[in-house]
């Protein structure tokens, strides 16, 4: 119990705090939900998205789930995006893993997860698709980082395959899906340059296959 009232003392000391800067801050916030981006991040304690992107509350949707997956079975993730695509009208869908994951690094390790399998699977198909060029690397370090890309591939694919998302191209709608990747030992997110902004540069990407694509720098 300790621990949770440490949490709500915490709570309220950051409430005070917005008021100091802003008496009007929580007021506003009521109607502030206008975000032109969704962020499908992993659960991993260790990557807050609004503060590694900079933005603040009411400027970033979010839905994380272990290991940033995007299958046609979660209904909680496609409801997320089905909202922020119809609902929200938000321009950019950012799929953003990152290195060191502790559901990819299960997924290569073939680990005995329990329940959890049924939800790794997903990732362990994606090591599947590029099991030539991962297995082809000696570091375990690097070919775990890579499975992270290869990870991250896969479902952005996975979400320019959605109905919502192609309903929103047909209709000429301002919406790209992103690709990336967070590096926790420098704080720094990069770009895996995996976009598409409508259906043909949506089977462009799937064409990459299992072609090289990596992080060229910021």
């Amino acid at each position: 119990m300790r621990s949770l009232e440490n949490l709500l003392r915490k709570n309220r000391e950051w409430a005070a705090q917005r008021k100091r800067e802003d008496p009007q801050y929580f007021e506003k916030m009521r109607f502030q939900q206008n975000p032109e981006y969704l962020w499908i991040g992993c659960s991993d304690s260790r990557v807050p998205a609004n503060e590694i992107v900079g933005l603040q509350p009411g400027e970033l949707f979010v839905h994380r789930n272990v290991a940033n997956v995007v299958v046609p079975s979660d209904l909680n993730c496609l409801s997320s995006i089905t909202y922020a695509v119809n609902e929200l009208h938000v321009k950019h869908v950012i799929v953003c893993g990152h290195y060191g994951c502790g559901g990819v690094k299960a997924a290569l390790d073939d680990a005995d997860v329990g329940l959890t399998e049924n939800w790794l699977m997903h990732i362990r198909e994606a090591h599947e698709a590029h099991f030539e060029e991962i297995e082809a690397i000696a570091s375990y370090a690097e070919k775990l980082k890579r499975l992270c890309e290869v990870n991250v591939l896969e479902q952005v694919k996975n979400v320019s395959r959605l109905p919502v998302v192609k309903q929103a191209w047909k209709a000429k709608r301002d919406l790209t899906v992103h690709g990336w990747i967070y590096a926790l030992e420098e704080g720094l997110i990069h770009d895996l340059h995996l976009k598409a902004s409508n259906v043909e540069e949506a089977m462009a990407m799937r064409r990459l296959g299992k072609e090289k694509f990596r992080s060229r720098g910021d």
